[in-house]
């Protein structure tokens, strides 16, 4: 992968993006004055005598408790060890790498107090590959994303386990292989490793840009679907749209008329027929979708903002040698992106069951029953479509906005929390459901297609439909079903359906 120069502060969601899905990033050379500056001022602020949280008081509820000068480093590896109390299965480790990149990029820009030794060890190992094993399970959203933050400290500093290539080592033995030496924290820098939003971020980020993907291949198997039933694209009229002047719904309108311009299939029934409006699955593909677009735009637009943020506390001033405390940790923000992307994921996969339950039921389709030449004999599309309905009713369970929970910790001093790192963290697996209900549609919209016999679609959707046929064929009479749907997703989750399109679909940036 490409590398990519963060400059912090100014980082773009196609950057995010490209870090998450592989690009190795370093730091703006520009950025060391800033880091320096930012670490002489903790000693300046020492210098002065007074208590100041986190670099020489205890944390917490024990903010009160005054730290001597002999015991700051001991106190900052202390806050590490103890606080790394994660729980459950390794985070993926793309988002654990993207969590550092944001993590990077936050202590470079002269606010958190660390050292530049601190921050070239982080960039060292994203550099030479080193992912530090995160339990997933910790964070409750505020004062920080203390549990895994701790985990990926404590792998600096040499206690707990890295991967690298593909191996879980101790840490202090990855490390070494890698040509670094674990870290020896200096005053504020394990609160400064420890606090912040990272975690959360990384996992909305990521369960951003999965949705974003599986939007644009949900568009291409709306259209192919409305084909298989025959459907009518009056419904996609610009000036439907226009009246009511909602971005996402226009430029999904506009979507949905390019990708079946030029079909026969809709050229064939123009005229004589019956029906006067298509079931909502299809008509208000629009409105449905659009809205999902306009709401994962507004969730892109609080991540980036975020990324490019500083949120751990104490904050460092140099120009003043000051450190703030506030509460820059709280991420309320993120929790809310990330039920904004939990909404849309279930609405893009409803809506698609919708439109698969509509293909394998002859009365509103038109098709052979269940999608199958040979109805009885054979169940065909009977049980995907049961699957489908499985995995949205589980999304429609997950989706509950986790924002709105609250629990108090550190013996109520830390007493109202966003609960955003698991609002986060379920986005991959409701991403994952939503795949299979698109890849599935795909199956379903192709067979209903198959049936048109003679008749095209569009370029666009034909070139869609040959993909596909490269790994799945018709299905003639039933076969193990479980091969198709892998391979379906699969081109669902690479970005390949929509890239086979050939067309300019809207995405959220």
């Amino acid at each position: 992968m490409t590398d990519l120069i963060l400059v912090p502060g100014g980082v773009s969601l196609a950057d995010w993006r490209a870090i998450y899905r592989g690009a190795v990033a370093t730091l703006d050379p520009a950025c060391a004055p800033r880091i320096a500056e930012s670490a002489a001022a903790v000693g300046r602020i020492l210098a002065k005598g007074a208590p100041v949280y986190g670099i020489n008081t205890g944390f917490g509820k024990l903010a009160s408790v005054r730290i001597g000068d002999d015991d700051l480093a001991t106190l900052q590896r202390n806050i590490v060890l103890s606080h790394a109390a994660g729980t459950g299965e390794p985070s993926p480790g793309a988002v654990v790498r993207l969590m550092m990149a944001l993590k990077l990029a936050s202590l470079a820009q002269g606010a958190s107090g660390v050292r530049p030794e601190t921050v070239a060890l982080l960039e060292a190992m994203l550099v030479k590959g080193l992912t530090p094993v995160i339990p997933a399970q910790g964070s409750v959203g505020a004062s920080g994303d203390l549990a895994p933050l701790a985990h990926m400290a404590a792998a600096m500093i040499g206690v707990g386990e890295i991967d690298l290539a593909g191996e879980r080592l101790p840490a202090t033995e990855a490390l070494s292989r890698a040509g670094l030496a674990p870290l020896e924290l200096a005053a504020k820098e394990g609160l400064a490793l420890l606090n912040g939003t990272q975690f959360s971020a990384a996992n909305a980020l990521a369960g951003l840009f999965e949705a974003e993907t599986l939007f644009t291949a949900a568009l291409v198997t709306g259209a192919l679907s409305t084909e298989a039933a025959k459907g009518s694209d009056t419904p996609f009229d610009p000036r439907i749209h226009e009246l009511r002047r909602h971005r996402g719904q226009i430029e999904v309108a506009a979507a949905l008329r390019s990708l079946m311009a030029g079909s026969a299939i809709r050229a064939s029934h123009l005229e004589g027929d019956a029906r006067v409006q298509d079931p909502y699955c299809l008509r208000c593909q629009p409105q449905v979708m659009g809205a999902a677009l306009d709401l994962l735009r507004q969730a892109a637009t609080t991540l980036e903002i975020e990324a490019n943020g500083v949120s751990d506390n104490p904050l460092i001033f140099p120009d003043a040698d000051e450190a703030l405390s506030g509460g820059n940790f709280h991420a309320e923000p993120v929790a809310f992106a990330a039920d904004m992307i939990a909404l849309a994921l279930c609405e893009i996969g409803s809506i698609a069951e919708r439109r698969i339950a509509m293909l394998v039921d002859p009365a509103l389709s038109g098709l052979p029953a269940f999608l199958t030449p040979q109805p009885g004999l054979n169940s065909g599309f009977m049980i995907p479509q049961v699957t489908a309905a499985a995995l949205v009713s589980e999304n429609k369970q997950r989706a509950y906005p986790a924002s709105v929970d609250s629990i108090p910790t550190s013996a109520n001093q830390e007493d109202h929390v966003s609960m955003a790192a698991h609002g986060a963290r379920r986005l991959l697996a409701m991403a994952e459901n939503a795949s299979a209900v698109i890849g599935i549609e795909l199956l379903a919209a192709a067979q209903g297609c198959d049936f048109h016999a003679g008749l095209t679609s569009s370029d666009a959707l034909e070139a869609v439909r040959a993909l596909l046929r490269e790994q799945v064929p018709t299905l003639d009479h039933d076969r193990h079903f479980h091969p198709d749907i892998e391979a379906a997703n699969a081109l669902v989750r690479s970005g390949a359906v929509a890239e086979a399109a050939g067309l300019a679909l809207p995405g959220i940036a």
